[in-house]
């Protein structure tokens, strides 16, 4: 008989259809059974109600224990949609004080995927979050009317003063991103955002708990399952304690109201930032409650840029307070001793370049060139740097050694203190120049202006204070931090480790004088405290967008230093004018407690002048002294082949 090989080939096929449909069905049940949850949720949610039991937050102390930010109890109207039943939309809504149409809304918006990525009907759903205590106290009354609704308490943040907003930060509801990068977060659940909040957000959330409740036959609860057994409670946050020591930081906004800068105080010993001022700064609490939104929006909009951490984020040309970097790098590369002699003939002049100066005593040494800020001296000196040969070979070559030792004095990089949105400010290197000019085209004249803290170079208030603290310390520095110690681990190892500059720690004691004799009869002869021996440094940066800046650096004591400022004044004019004002009453208040009674006009005329605009006002009748009798070095005239520098606080 022969053989049917298509009736064998049919055999085959419906087999195997068979085959495929029983694996389809098999996988189908495996995913019902196991991988899809949906269906045990419903089940469990019929028997059992679980609600999530949020932490206390953690609160926040500064460096002398006074408390700075607190919680109060905030509540949350959520609901599971798949228990809502049908109720009294109209009386719901009067109950909360909505229209119908926000309702509505609501309600969409909820169950819109595309807004709630993580919309499920078996699961809590917040239908309004920040319920006043009057709506609290409302809807508390009636809940009974509308099953599958039920109140979840939470915490709202409390701020003790109206200070410190750029330092401390917010919370908001998280987002998308949130919830994809950390399992921790639900929609609803609340995140740090700016500040100390965002950076310490895993210390100060602490961990949720949950209760599991039974339901009756008719979803009234019976009381929580197993007594409680199963319920696990929530962890608070843990608390942290401030560097910042919040009396000095109101005084420094103070002082910075109607200004546009920022001011940073360090403590040399341990890198610990006693404030940290960017203004105009705004009042915390207004990134509390349902107001938020529109708050944040009104502060994103506004033209001054209150969000703009200045302090850390705004890319300055550092001006004169970069001459005792260049002072230390020509002493450690041997181009100058503490004895070298430049001449200065009202500037730096060689060939057709020519940096202006104002008059004083030429040639003179390093000690008097720091105590005047002679700019010809730091031009010759890189000038003599970049430019050897016999060192260096070529001055791509030099500008590296330069380049390098600028780093390690930490510029150039971000610091890496414990707040975000740092900016790393701008250290040229060779390359740079190589791609501006042409390799082996340019020379120490060609960037002349980088001596004296203009050019391309750039830094953050930050920075510019942290180099005090360096030069205060004689050759190191802690990395700068907002945080002194967080409940249960105690003062962070990060922050302990002493960063030792690539400069000879004997060098520095000559800078030290050089800032001293800057006090006692230079450029800061406003910052001559009695009994304080404050050292410091001027500056007066020239700003192509209109006035100059105002910048003043310096510590104090001289010997025992407990205390590095740096100030930094928009469109304010010389360093002397508003930065050294400013900054001794910063060193005065922090060391003293006060301010002495010789010194109450100097702290009027700071409190009640307006920079803001560009053009300085003086709510006081007395006239200013002019800029030198002040003790100001002149605004350098410098004429430069480089490129005008951005300097209106933008990050570059």
């Amino acid at each position: 008989m022969r053989k049917d090989y298509n009736l064998e080939k049919r055999k085959f096929v419906i087999g195997g259809f068979i085959v495929v449909i029983v694996v389809i069905y098999l996988a189908r049940l495996f995913n019902l059974q196991v991988m899809d949850s949906a269906y045990k949720e419903n089940a469990d949610s019929n028997a059992f109600l679980k609600k999530t039991i949020y932490p206390s937050r953690g609160l926040i102390y500064d460096r002398n224990d006074s408390l700075v930010v607190f919680n109060q109890p905030a509540y949350d109207l959520v609901m599971i949609p798949k228990d809502v039943q049908p109720f009294d939309t109209t009386d719901f809504c009067n109950t909360l004080q909505i229209t119908r149409e926000v309702f509505d809304k609501r309600m969409a918006d909820m169950k819109d995927r595309r807004k709630n990525i993580n919309y499920s009907a078996y699961t809590q759903q917040i239908f309004m979050n920040h319920l006043s205590a009057q709506d609290y106290g409302r809807i508390q009354e009636k809940l009974y009317r509308f099953p599958g609704f039920f109140i979840v308490q939470r915490i709202l943040r409390q701020y003790k003063y109206n200070a410190a907003a750029n330092i401390l930060g917010d919370i908001r509801e998280v987002n998308k991103r949130d919830i994809e990068n950390d399992e921790y977060y639900k929609p609803g659940d609340y995140t740090g955002d700016l500040g100390v909040e965002k950076s310490y957000e895993t210390y100060l959330r602490g961990v949720k708990g949950n209760e599991i409740l039974i339901r009756d036959a008719l979803g009234k609860i019976k009381g929580h399952y197993n007594d409680g057994a199963n319920d696990v409670p929530p962890v608070a946050g843990s608390d942290i304690k401030l560097s910042i020591d919040i009396s000095l930081q109101e005084y420094g906004e103070r002082l910075m109201q109607n200004k546009i800068g920022a001011i940073v105080a360090i403590e040399p010993s341990t890198g610990e930032i006693l404030a940290l001022v960017s203004s105009p700064s705004y009042d915390p609490s207004l990134l509390i409650g349902r107001e938020r939104g529109k708050n944040y929006r009104m502060l994103v909009n506004d033209k001054r840029k209150p969000l703009f951490d200045r302090a850390i984020m705004a890319a300055y040309p550092p001006g004169s307070t970069f001459k005792p970097t260049q002072g230390l790098i020509f002493m450690q590369e041997g181009i100058i001793t503490p004895a070298t002699a430049y001449p200065c003939y009202r500037g730096y002049t060689w060939g057709r370049l020519h940096v202006g100066c104002h008059g004083h005593g030429s040639p003179l040494p390093l000690k008097p060139a720091l105590q005047t800020s002679c700019n010809a001296y730091f031009c010759y000196g890189l000038k003599y740097m970049i430019d050897s040969k016999s060192r260096y070979g070529t001055p791509d070559k030099a500008f590296e050694v330069w380049k390098n030792h600028m780093v390690s004095m930490g510029y150039g990089y971000k610091l890496g203190v414990d707040l975000p949105g740092e900016s790393r400010g701008f250290i040229p290197n060779s390359k740079y120049y190589d791609k501006a000019y042409g390799h082996g085209s340019w020379s120490a004249n060609t960037i002349i202006s980088d001596a004296i803290g203009q050019g391309e170079i750039l830094a953050t208030p930050l920075q510019i204070a942290n180099l005090s603290a360096t030069i205060a310390n004689r050759g190191f520095f802690y990395t700068p931090h907002v945080v002194s110690s967080v409940a249960g681990k105690g003062p962070l190892k990060e922050f302990k480790e002493k960063r030792v500059t690539s400069i000879n720690s004997a060098y520095y004691a000559h800078i030290v004088e050089g800032m001293r004799m800057a006090v006692t009869g230079g450029t800061c002869r406003g910052a001559n405290i009695p009994g304080l021996e404050v050292c410091g440094k001027t500056g007066t940066a020239q700003n192509p967008h209109g006035r100059d800046h105002s910048v003043f650096m310096g510590f104090a004591p001289m010997n025992e230093p407990k205390i590095a400022v740096c100030v930094y004044v928009e469109n304010a004019g010389f360093g002397a004018t508003f930065g050294v004002p400013i900054g001794s009453l910063i060193i005065e208040k922090y060391l003293n407690g006060e301010i002495s009674p010789g010194r109450k006009g100097v702290e009027a005329r700071m409190l009640g002048a307006s920079t803001a605009g560009g053009v300085i006002v003086r709510k006081s009748a007395t006239k200013p002294k002019d800029a030198q009798a002040a003790g100001e070095t002149a605004a350098p005239n410098s004429s430069t082949d480089t490129k005008p520098t951005q300097s209106d606080g933008t990050v570059q």
